[in-house]
């Protein structure tokens, strides 16, 4: 197996990484190929999730943490420069041989450190029961690309809060849960990052290739597709969210259609009174993001008084938000 090296030694954002992939995949036919990389704060999801459902986006959003689509299946991983991130391309076709030869590969280099690490169902390697590392698989011309999280020493809570819908109660339970299940490198061994990723190239390459800048321009080109909004959020559907509470005004429930957190549609209904154009009052809030900031904006500029009775911005924005 061979290692990639990189001209340079500055961090990328995650999506030259994943086009990195495809260009060994569909430049590099013959030998199997091996390389690290980290990257800043950064959610992945899956090729087929709804983004709403697995990224905690106003949470993202306001800790500058960045969000990409991959084009293996799996689920939704955060990734920050505590996490080593593996990539493995192979010629190899067969699916579940790509994946227990390259795990167990792993699982064995990782045991060599004094680690009790296994294998765990399709796509895991666990370490004292505790999953060290996930991982997701897809095909590029022909080729397997195998990549996956290695947690060395990853901020689980920001994790948590990073990829769980935005609720405190859900948010607290899944850190309990997640400091339950998931495991860093760190808990384990007395090692350094920079040690522990050298032991890893060290036992599992036996040579190396430096990609060019010729190399590094096309792989820019291939990141490309990455950055484009129709695959980051082209999977999403419109979908409807509805909102319920009871304020002084009365019962109100809010149904609102969401495309890529957009509001195209927004309804009301409940036991309240109308004293304005109830349409006239919620186009307003159509073709803007569903966020707090967004609507409290709108309400700026006119008066919520003007058409509900006896409400006002605070009780509106309670039962949306």
């Amino acid at each position: 197996m061979k290692y990639v090296n990189y001209p340079f030694k500055e961090i990328k954002r995650l999506s030259f990484y994943l086009a990195t992939e495809e260009f060994l995949a569909k430049n590099y036919p013959e030998d199997e190929y091996f390389f690290m990389w980290q990257v800043n704060p950064t959610v992945i999801f899956g090729r087929n999730q709804l983004i709403e459902n697995e990224v905690n986006m106003n949470y993202v959003k306001e800790n500058n943490i960045q969000y990409y689509r991959r084009k293996s299946g799996g689920g939704c991983v955060y990734a920050d420069f505590s996490n080593i991130m593996f990539s493995f391309i192979t010629p190899n076709f067969n699916k579940d041989f790509v994946f227990s030869t390259y795990l167990n590969r792993v699982a064995s280099i990782l045991q060599g450190l004094g680690l009790k690490a296994y294998v765990s169902g399709r796509n895991d390697i666990l370490i004292d029961g505790l999953k060290v590392s996930g991982n997701a698989f897809y095909q590029v011309n022909s080729r397997s690309i195998v990549h996956g999280t290695t947690l060395y020493n990853t901020d689980l809570s920001v994790m948590v809060k990073s990829i769980t819908p935005d609720n405190e109660k859900l948010i607290s339970k899944g850190i309990d849960s997640v400091r339950k299940r998931v495991t860093n490198i760190k808990d384990h061994l007395d090692i350094t990052i920079e040690d522990f990723k050298k032991y890893i190239r060290d036992n599992i390459a036996d040579s190396d290739i430096t990609l060019s800048f010729e190399d590094v321009k096309k792989i820019e080109q291939i990141e490309k597709m990455y950055l484009k909004d129709e695959f980051i959020y082209g999977k999403n559907p419109n979908y409807t969210i509805k909102k319920k509470g009871k304020v002084e005004a009365g019962l109100i429930e809010i149904s609102l259609e969401l495309k890529n957190n957009i509001v195209k549609k927004i309804n009301m209904l409940g036991d309240y009174f109308l004293i304005g154009d109830e349409d006239e009052f919620l186009n307003n809030f159509k073709n803007i993001p569903f966020t707090k900031e967004s609507f409290t904006a709108v309400l700026e500029n006119i008066k919520i008084k003007d058409f509900i009775y006896n409400i006002n911005d605070e009780d509106f924005l309670q039962i949306l938000f």
